[in-house]
């Protein structure tokens, strides 16, 4: 199987370095026009620079790709309306928006200031959202796009000192899943990636070898896929070091309880059955779950 985006135009957002980077070079390759976008701040999201993705876009119109440069910041919704506006006067769609940009400002939750826990949340769960949106409407009109947000294990399993990055990155799964329903009849799939990769966020806790072992290059194979033609939906993928896993968000079968226990006490007495995963359930949407407790109800189930 040969993917490939001829005629296709990428977005990808923190691409000056790391993973973004990776990403946008080899969409680029695979013969995507490319917009790297890149504030070029700093690991805590001070400062900014186009230089980093300039220096991207040099690299991939040197290997013979199509590439333009973009400062936008993604906590301003309006730069990412203009980001994409550009990118469609100049090659006429957007069909790929991997959202990877990322900043980290790591503390412990007890000593964690209001805008530390601000600053992360905004970059990615609501530039996240705010880079959906400014292209969700081309998407529809064009009935085709592909959506990557960037999730985390710290997310999904949780990590010492990063609640604010954890929030945000369990958020981008919840995001996922809603856009996925809205944007089915238009042919916009939405996937996530939980990384594992050495990059300016991870390169002070990481010795050589893991650094060698953790290439962000082992994971781009990982959001090329799921931003092509090929892809799944609703998919949350692990990636790092060459291996490549999914997450299933189950919900155990669960109990009906009768009146007279339905007090703390019942589900007390009763939570090993709650909590029995043997005939777990997989739903698609929060309307599942409902028709399943009323099914229950009704002594339907």
């Amino acid at each position: 199987m040969t993917i490939s985006f001829e005629d296709q135009v990428a977005v990808v957002t923190g691409a000056g370095n790391g993973l973004g980077k990776s990403h946008a070079l080899e969409l680029a390759r695979r013969g995507a026009k490319v917009v790297v976008n890149d504030f070029g701040g700093a690991r805590d999201g001070t400062g900014g620079s186009l230089s980093p993705a300039e220096e991207v876009v040099a690299e991939i119109t040197s290997n013979g790709g199509v590439a333009m440069a973009n400062g936008a910041n993604v906590t301003d919704y309006e730069q990412c309306q203009t980001m994409i506006t550009d990118a469609v006067s100049k090659w006429g769609r957007v069909d790929v928006l991997i959202n990877n940009a990322g900043i980290l400002r790591d503390k412990s939750f007890g000593k964690m200031e209001t805008a530390d826990w601000d600053a992360v949340v905004n970059v990615h769960l609501n530039g996240s959202g705010n880079c959906s949106r400014a292209v969700w409407n081309q998407m529809k009109e064009q009935n085709y796009g592909r959506i990557l947000m960037t999730s985390s294990t710290s997310g999904i399993y949780g990590n010492f000192g990063q609640a604010n990055y954890g929030a945000a990155k369990m958020g981008v799964v919840g995001l996922m899943s809603t856009l996925c329903i809205e944007g089915a009849k238009n042919d916009i799939q939405i996937n996530c990636l939980a990384p594992t990769a050495a990059t300016r966020m991870t390169e002070d806790v990481l010795t050589p070898d893991m650094l060698e072992q953790l290439d962000p290059k082992f994971v781009t194979p990982a959001a090329v896929f799921m931003v092509s033609n090929k892809a799944p939906n609703r998919t949350v993928m692990f990636a790092g070091a060459g291996s490549y896993s999914t997450l299933e968000i189950r919900e155990s079968g669960g109990l009906h309880l009768p009146l007279d226990k339905r007090n703390a006490d019942g589900i007390a007495e009763n939570f090993e059955t709650i909590n029995d995963m043997s005939n777990a359930m997989v739903f698609q949407s929060g309307t599942e779950h409902v028709i399943k407790i009323v099914e229950m109800a009704s002594g339907q189930s």
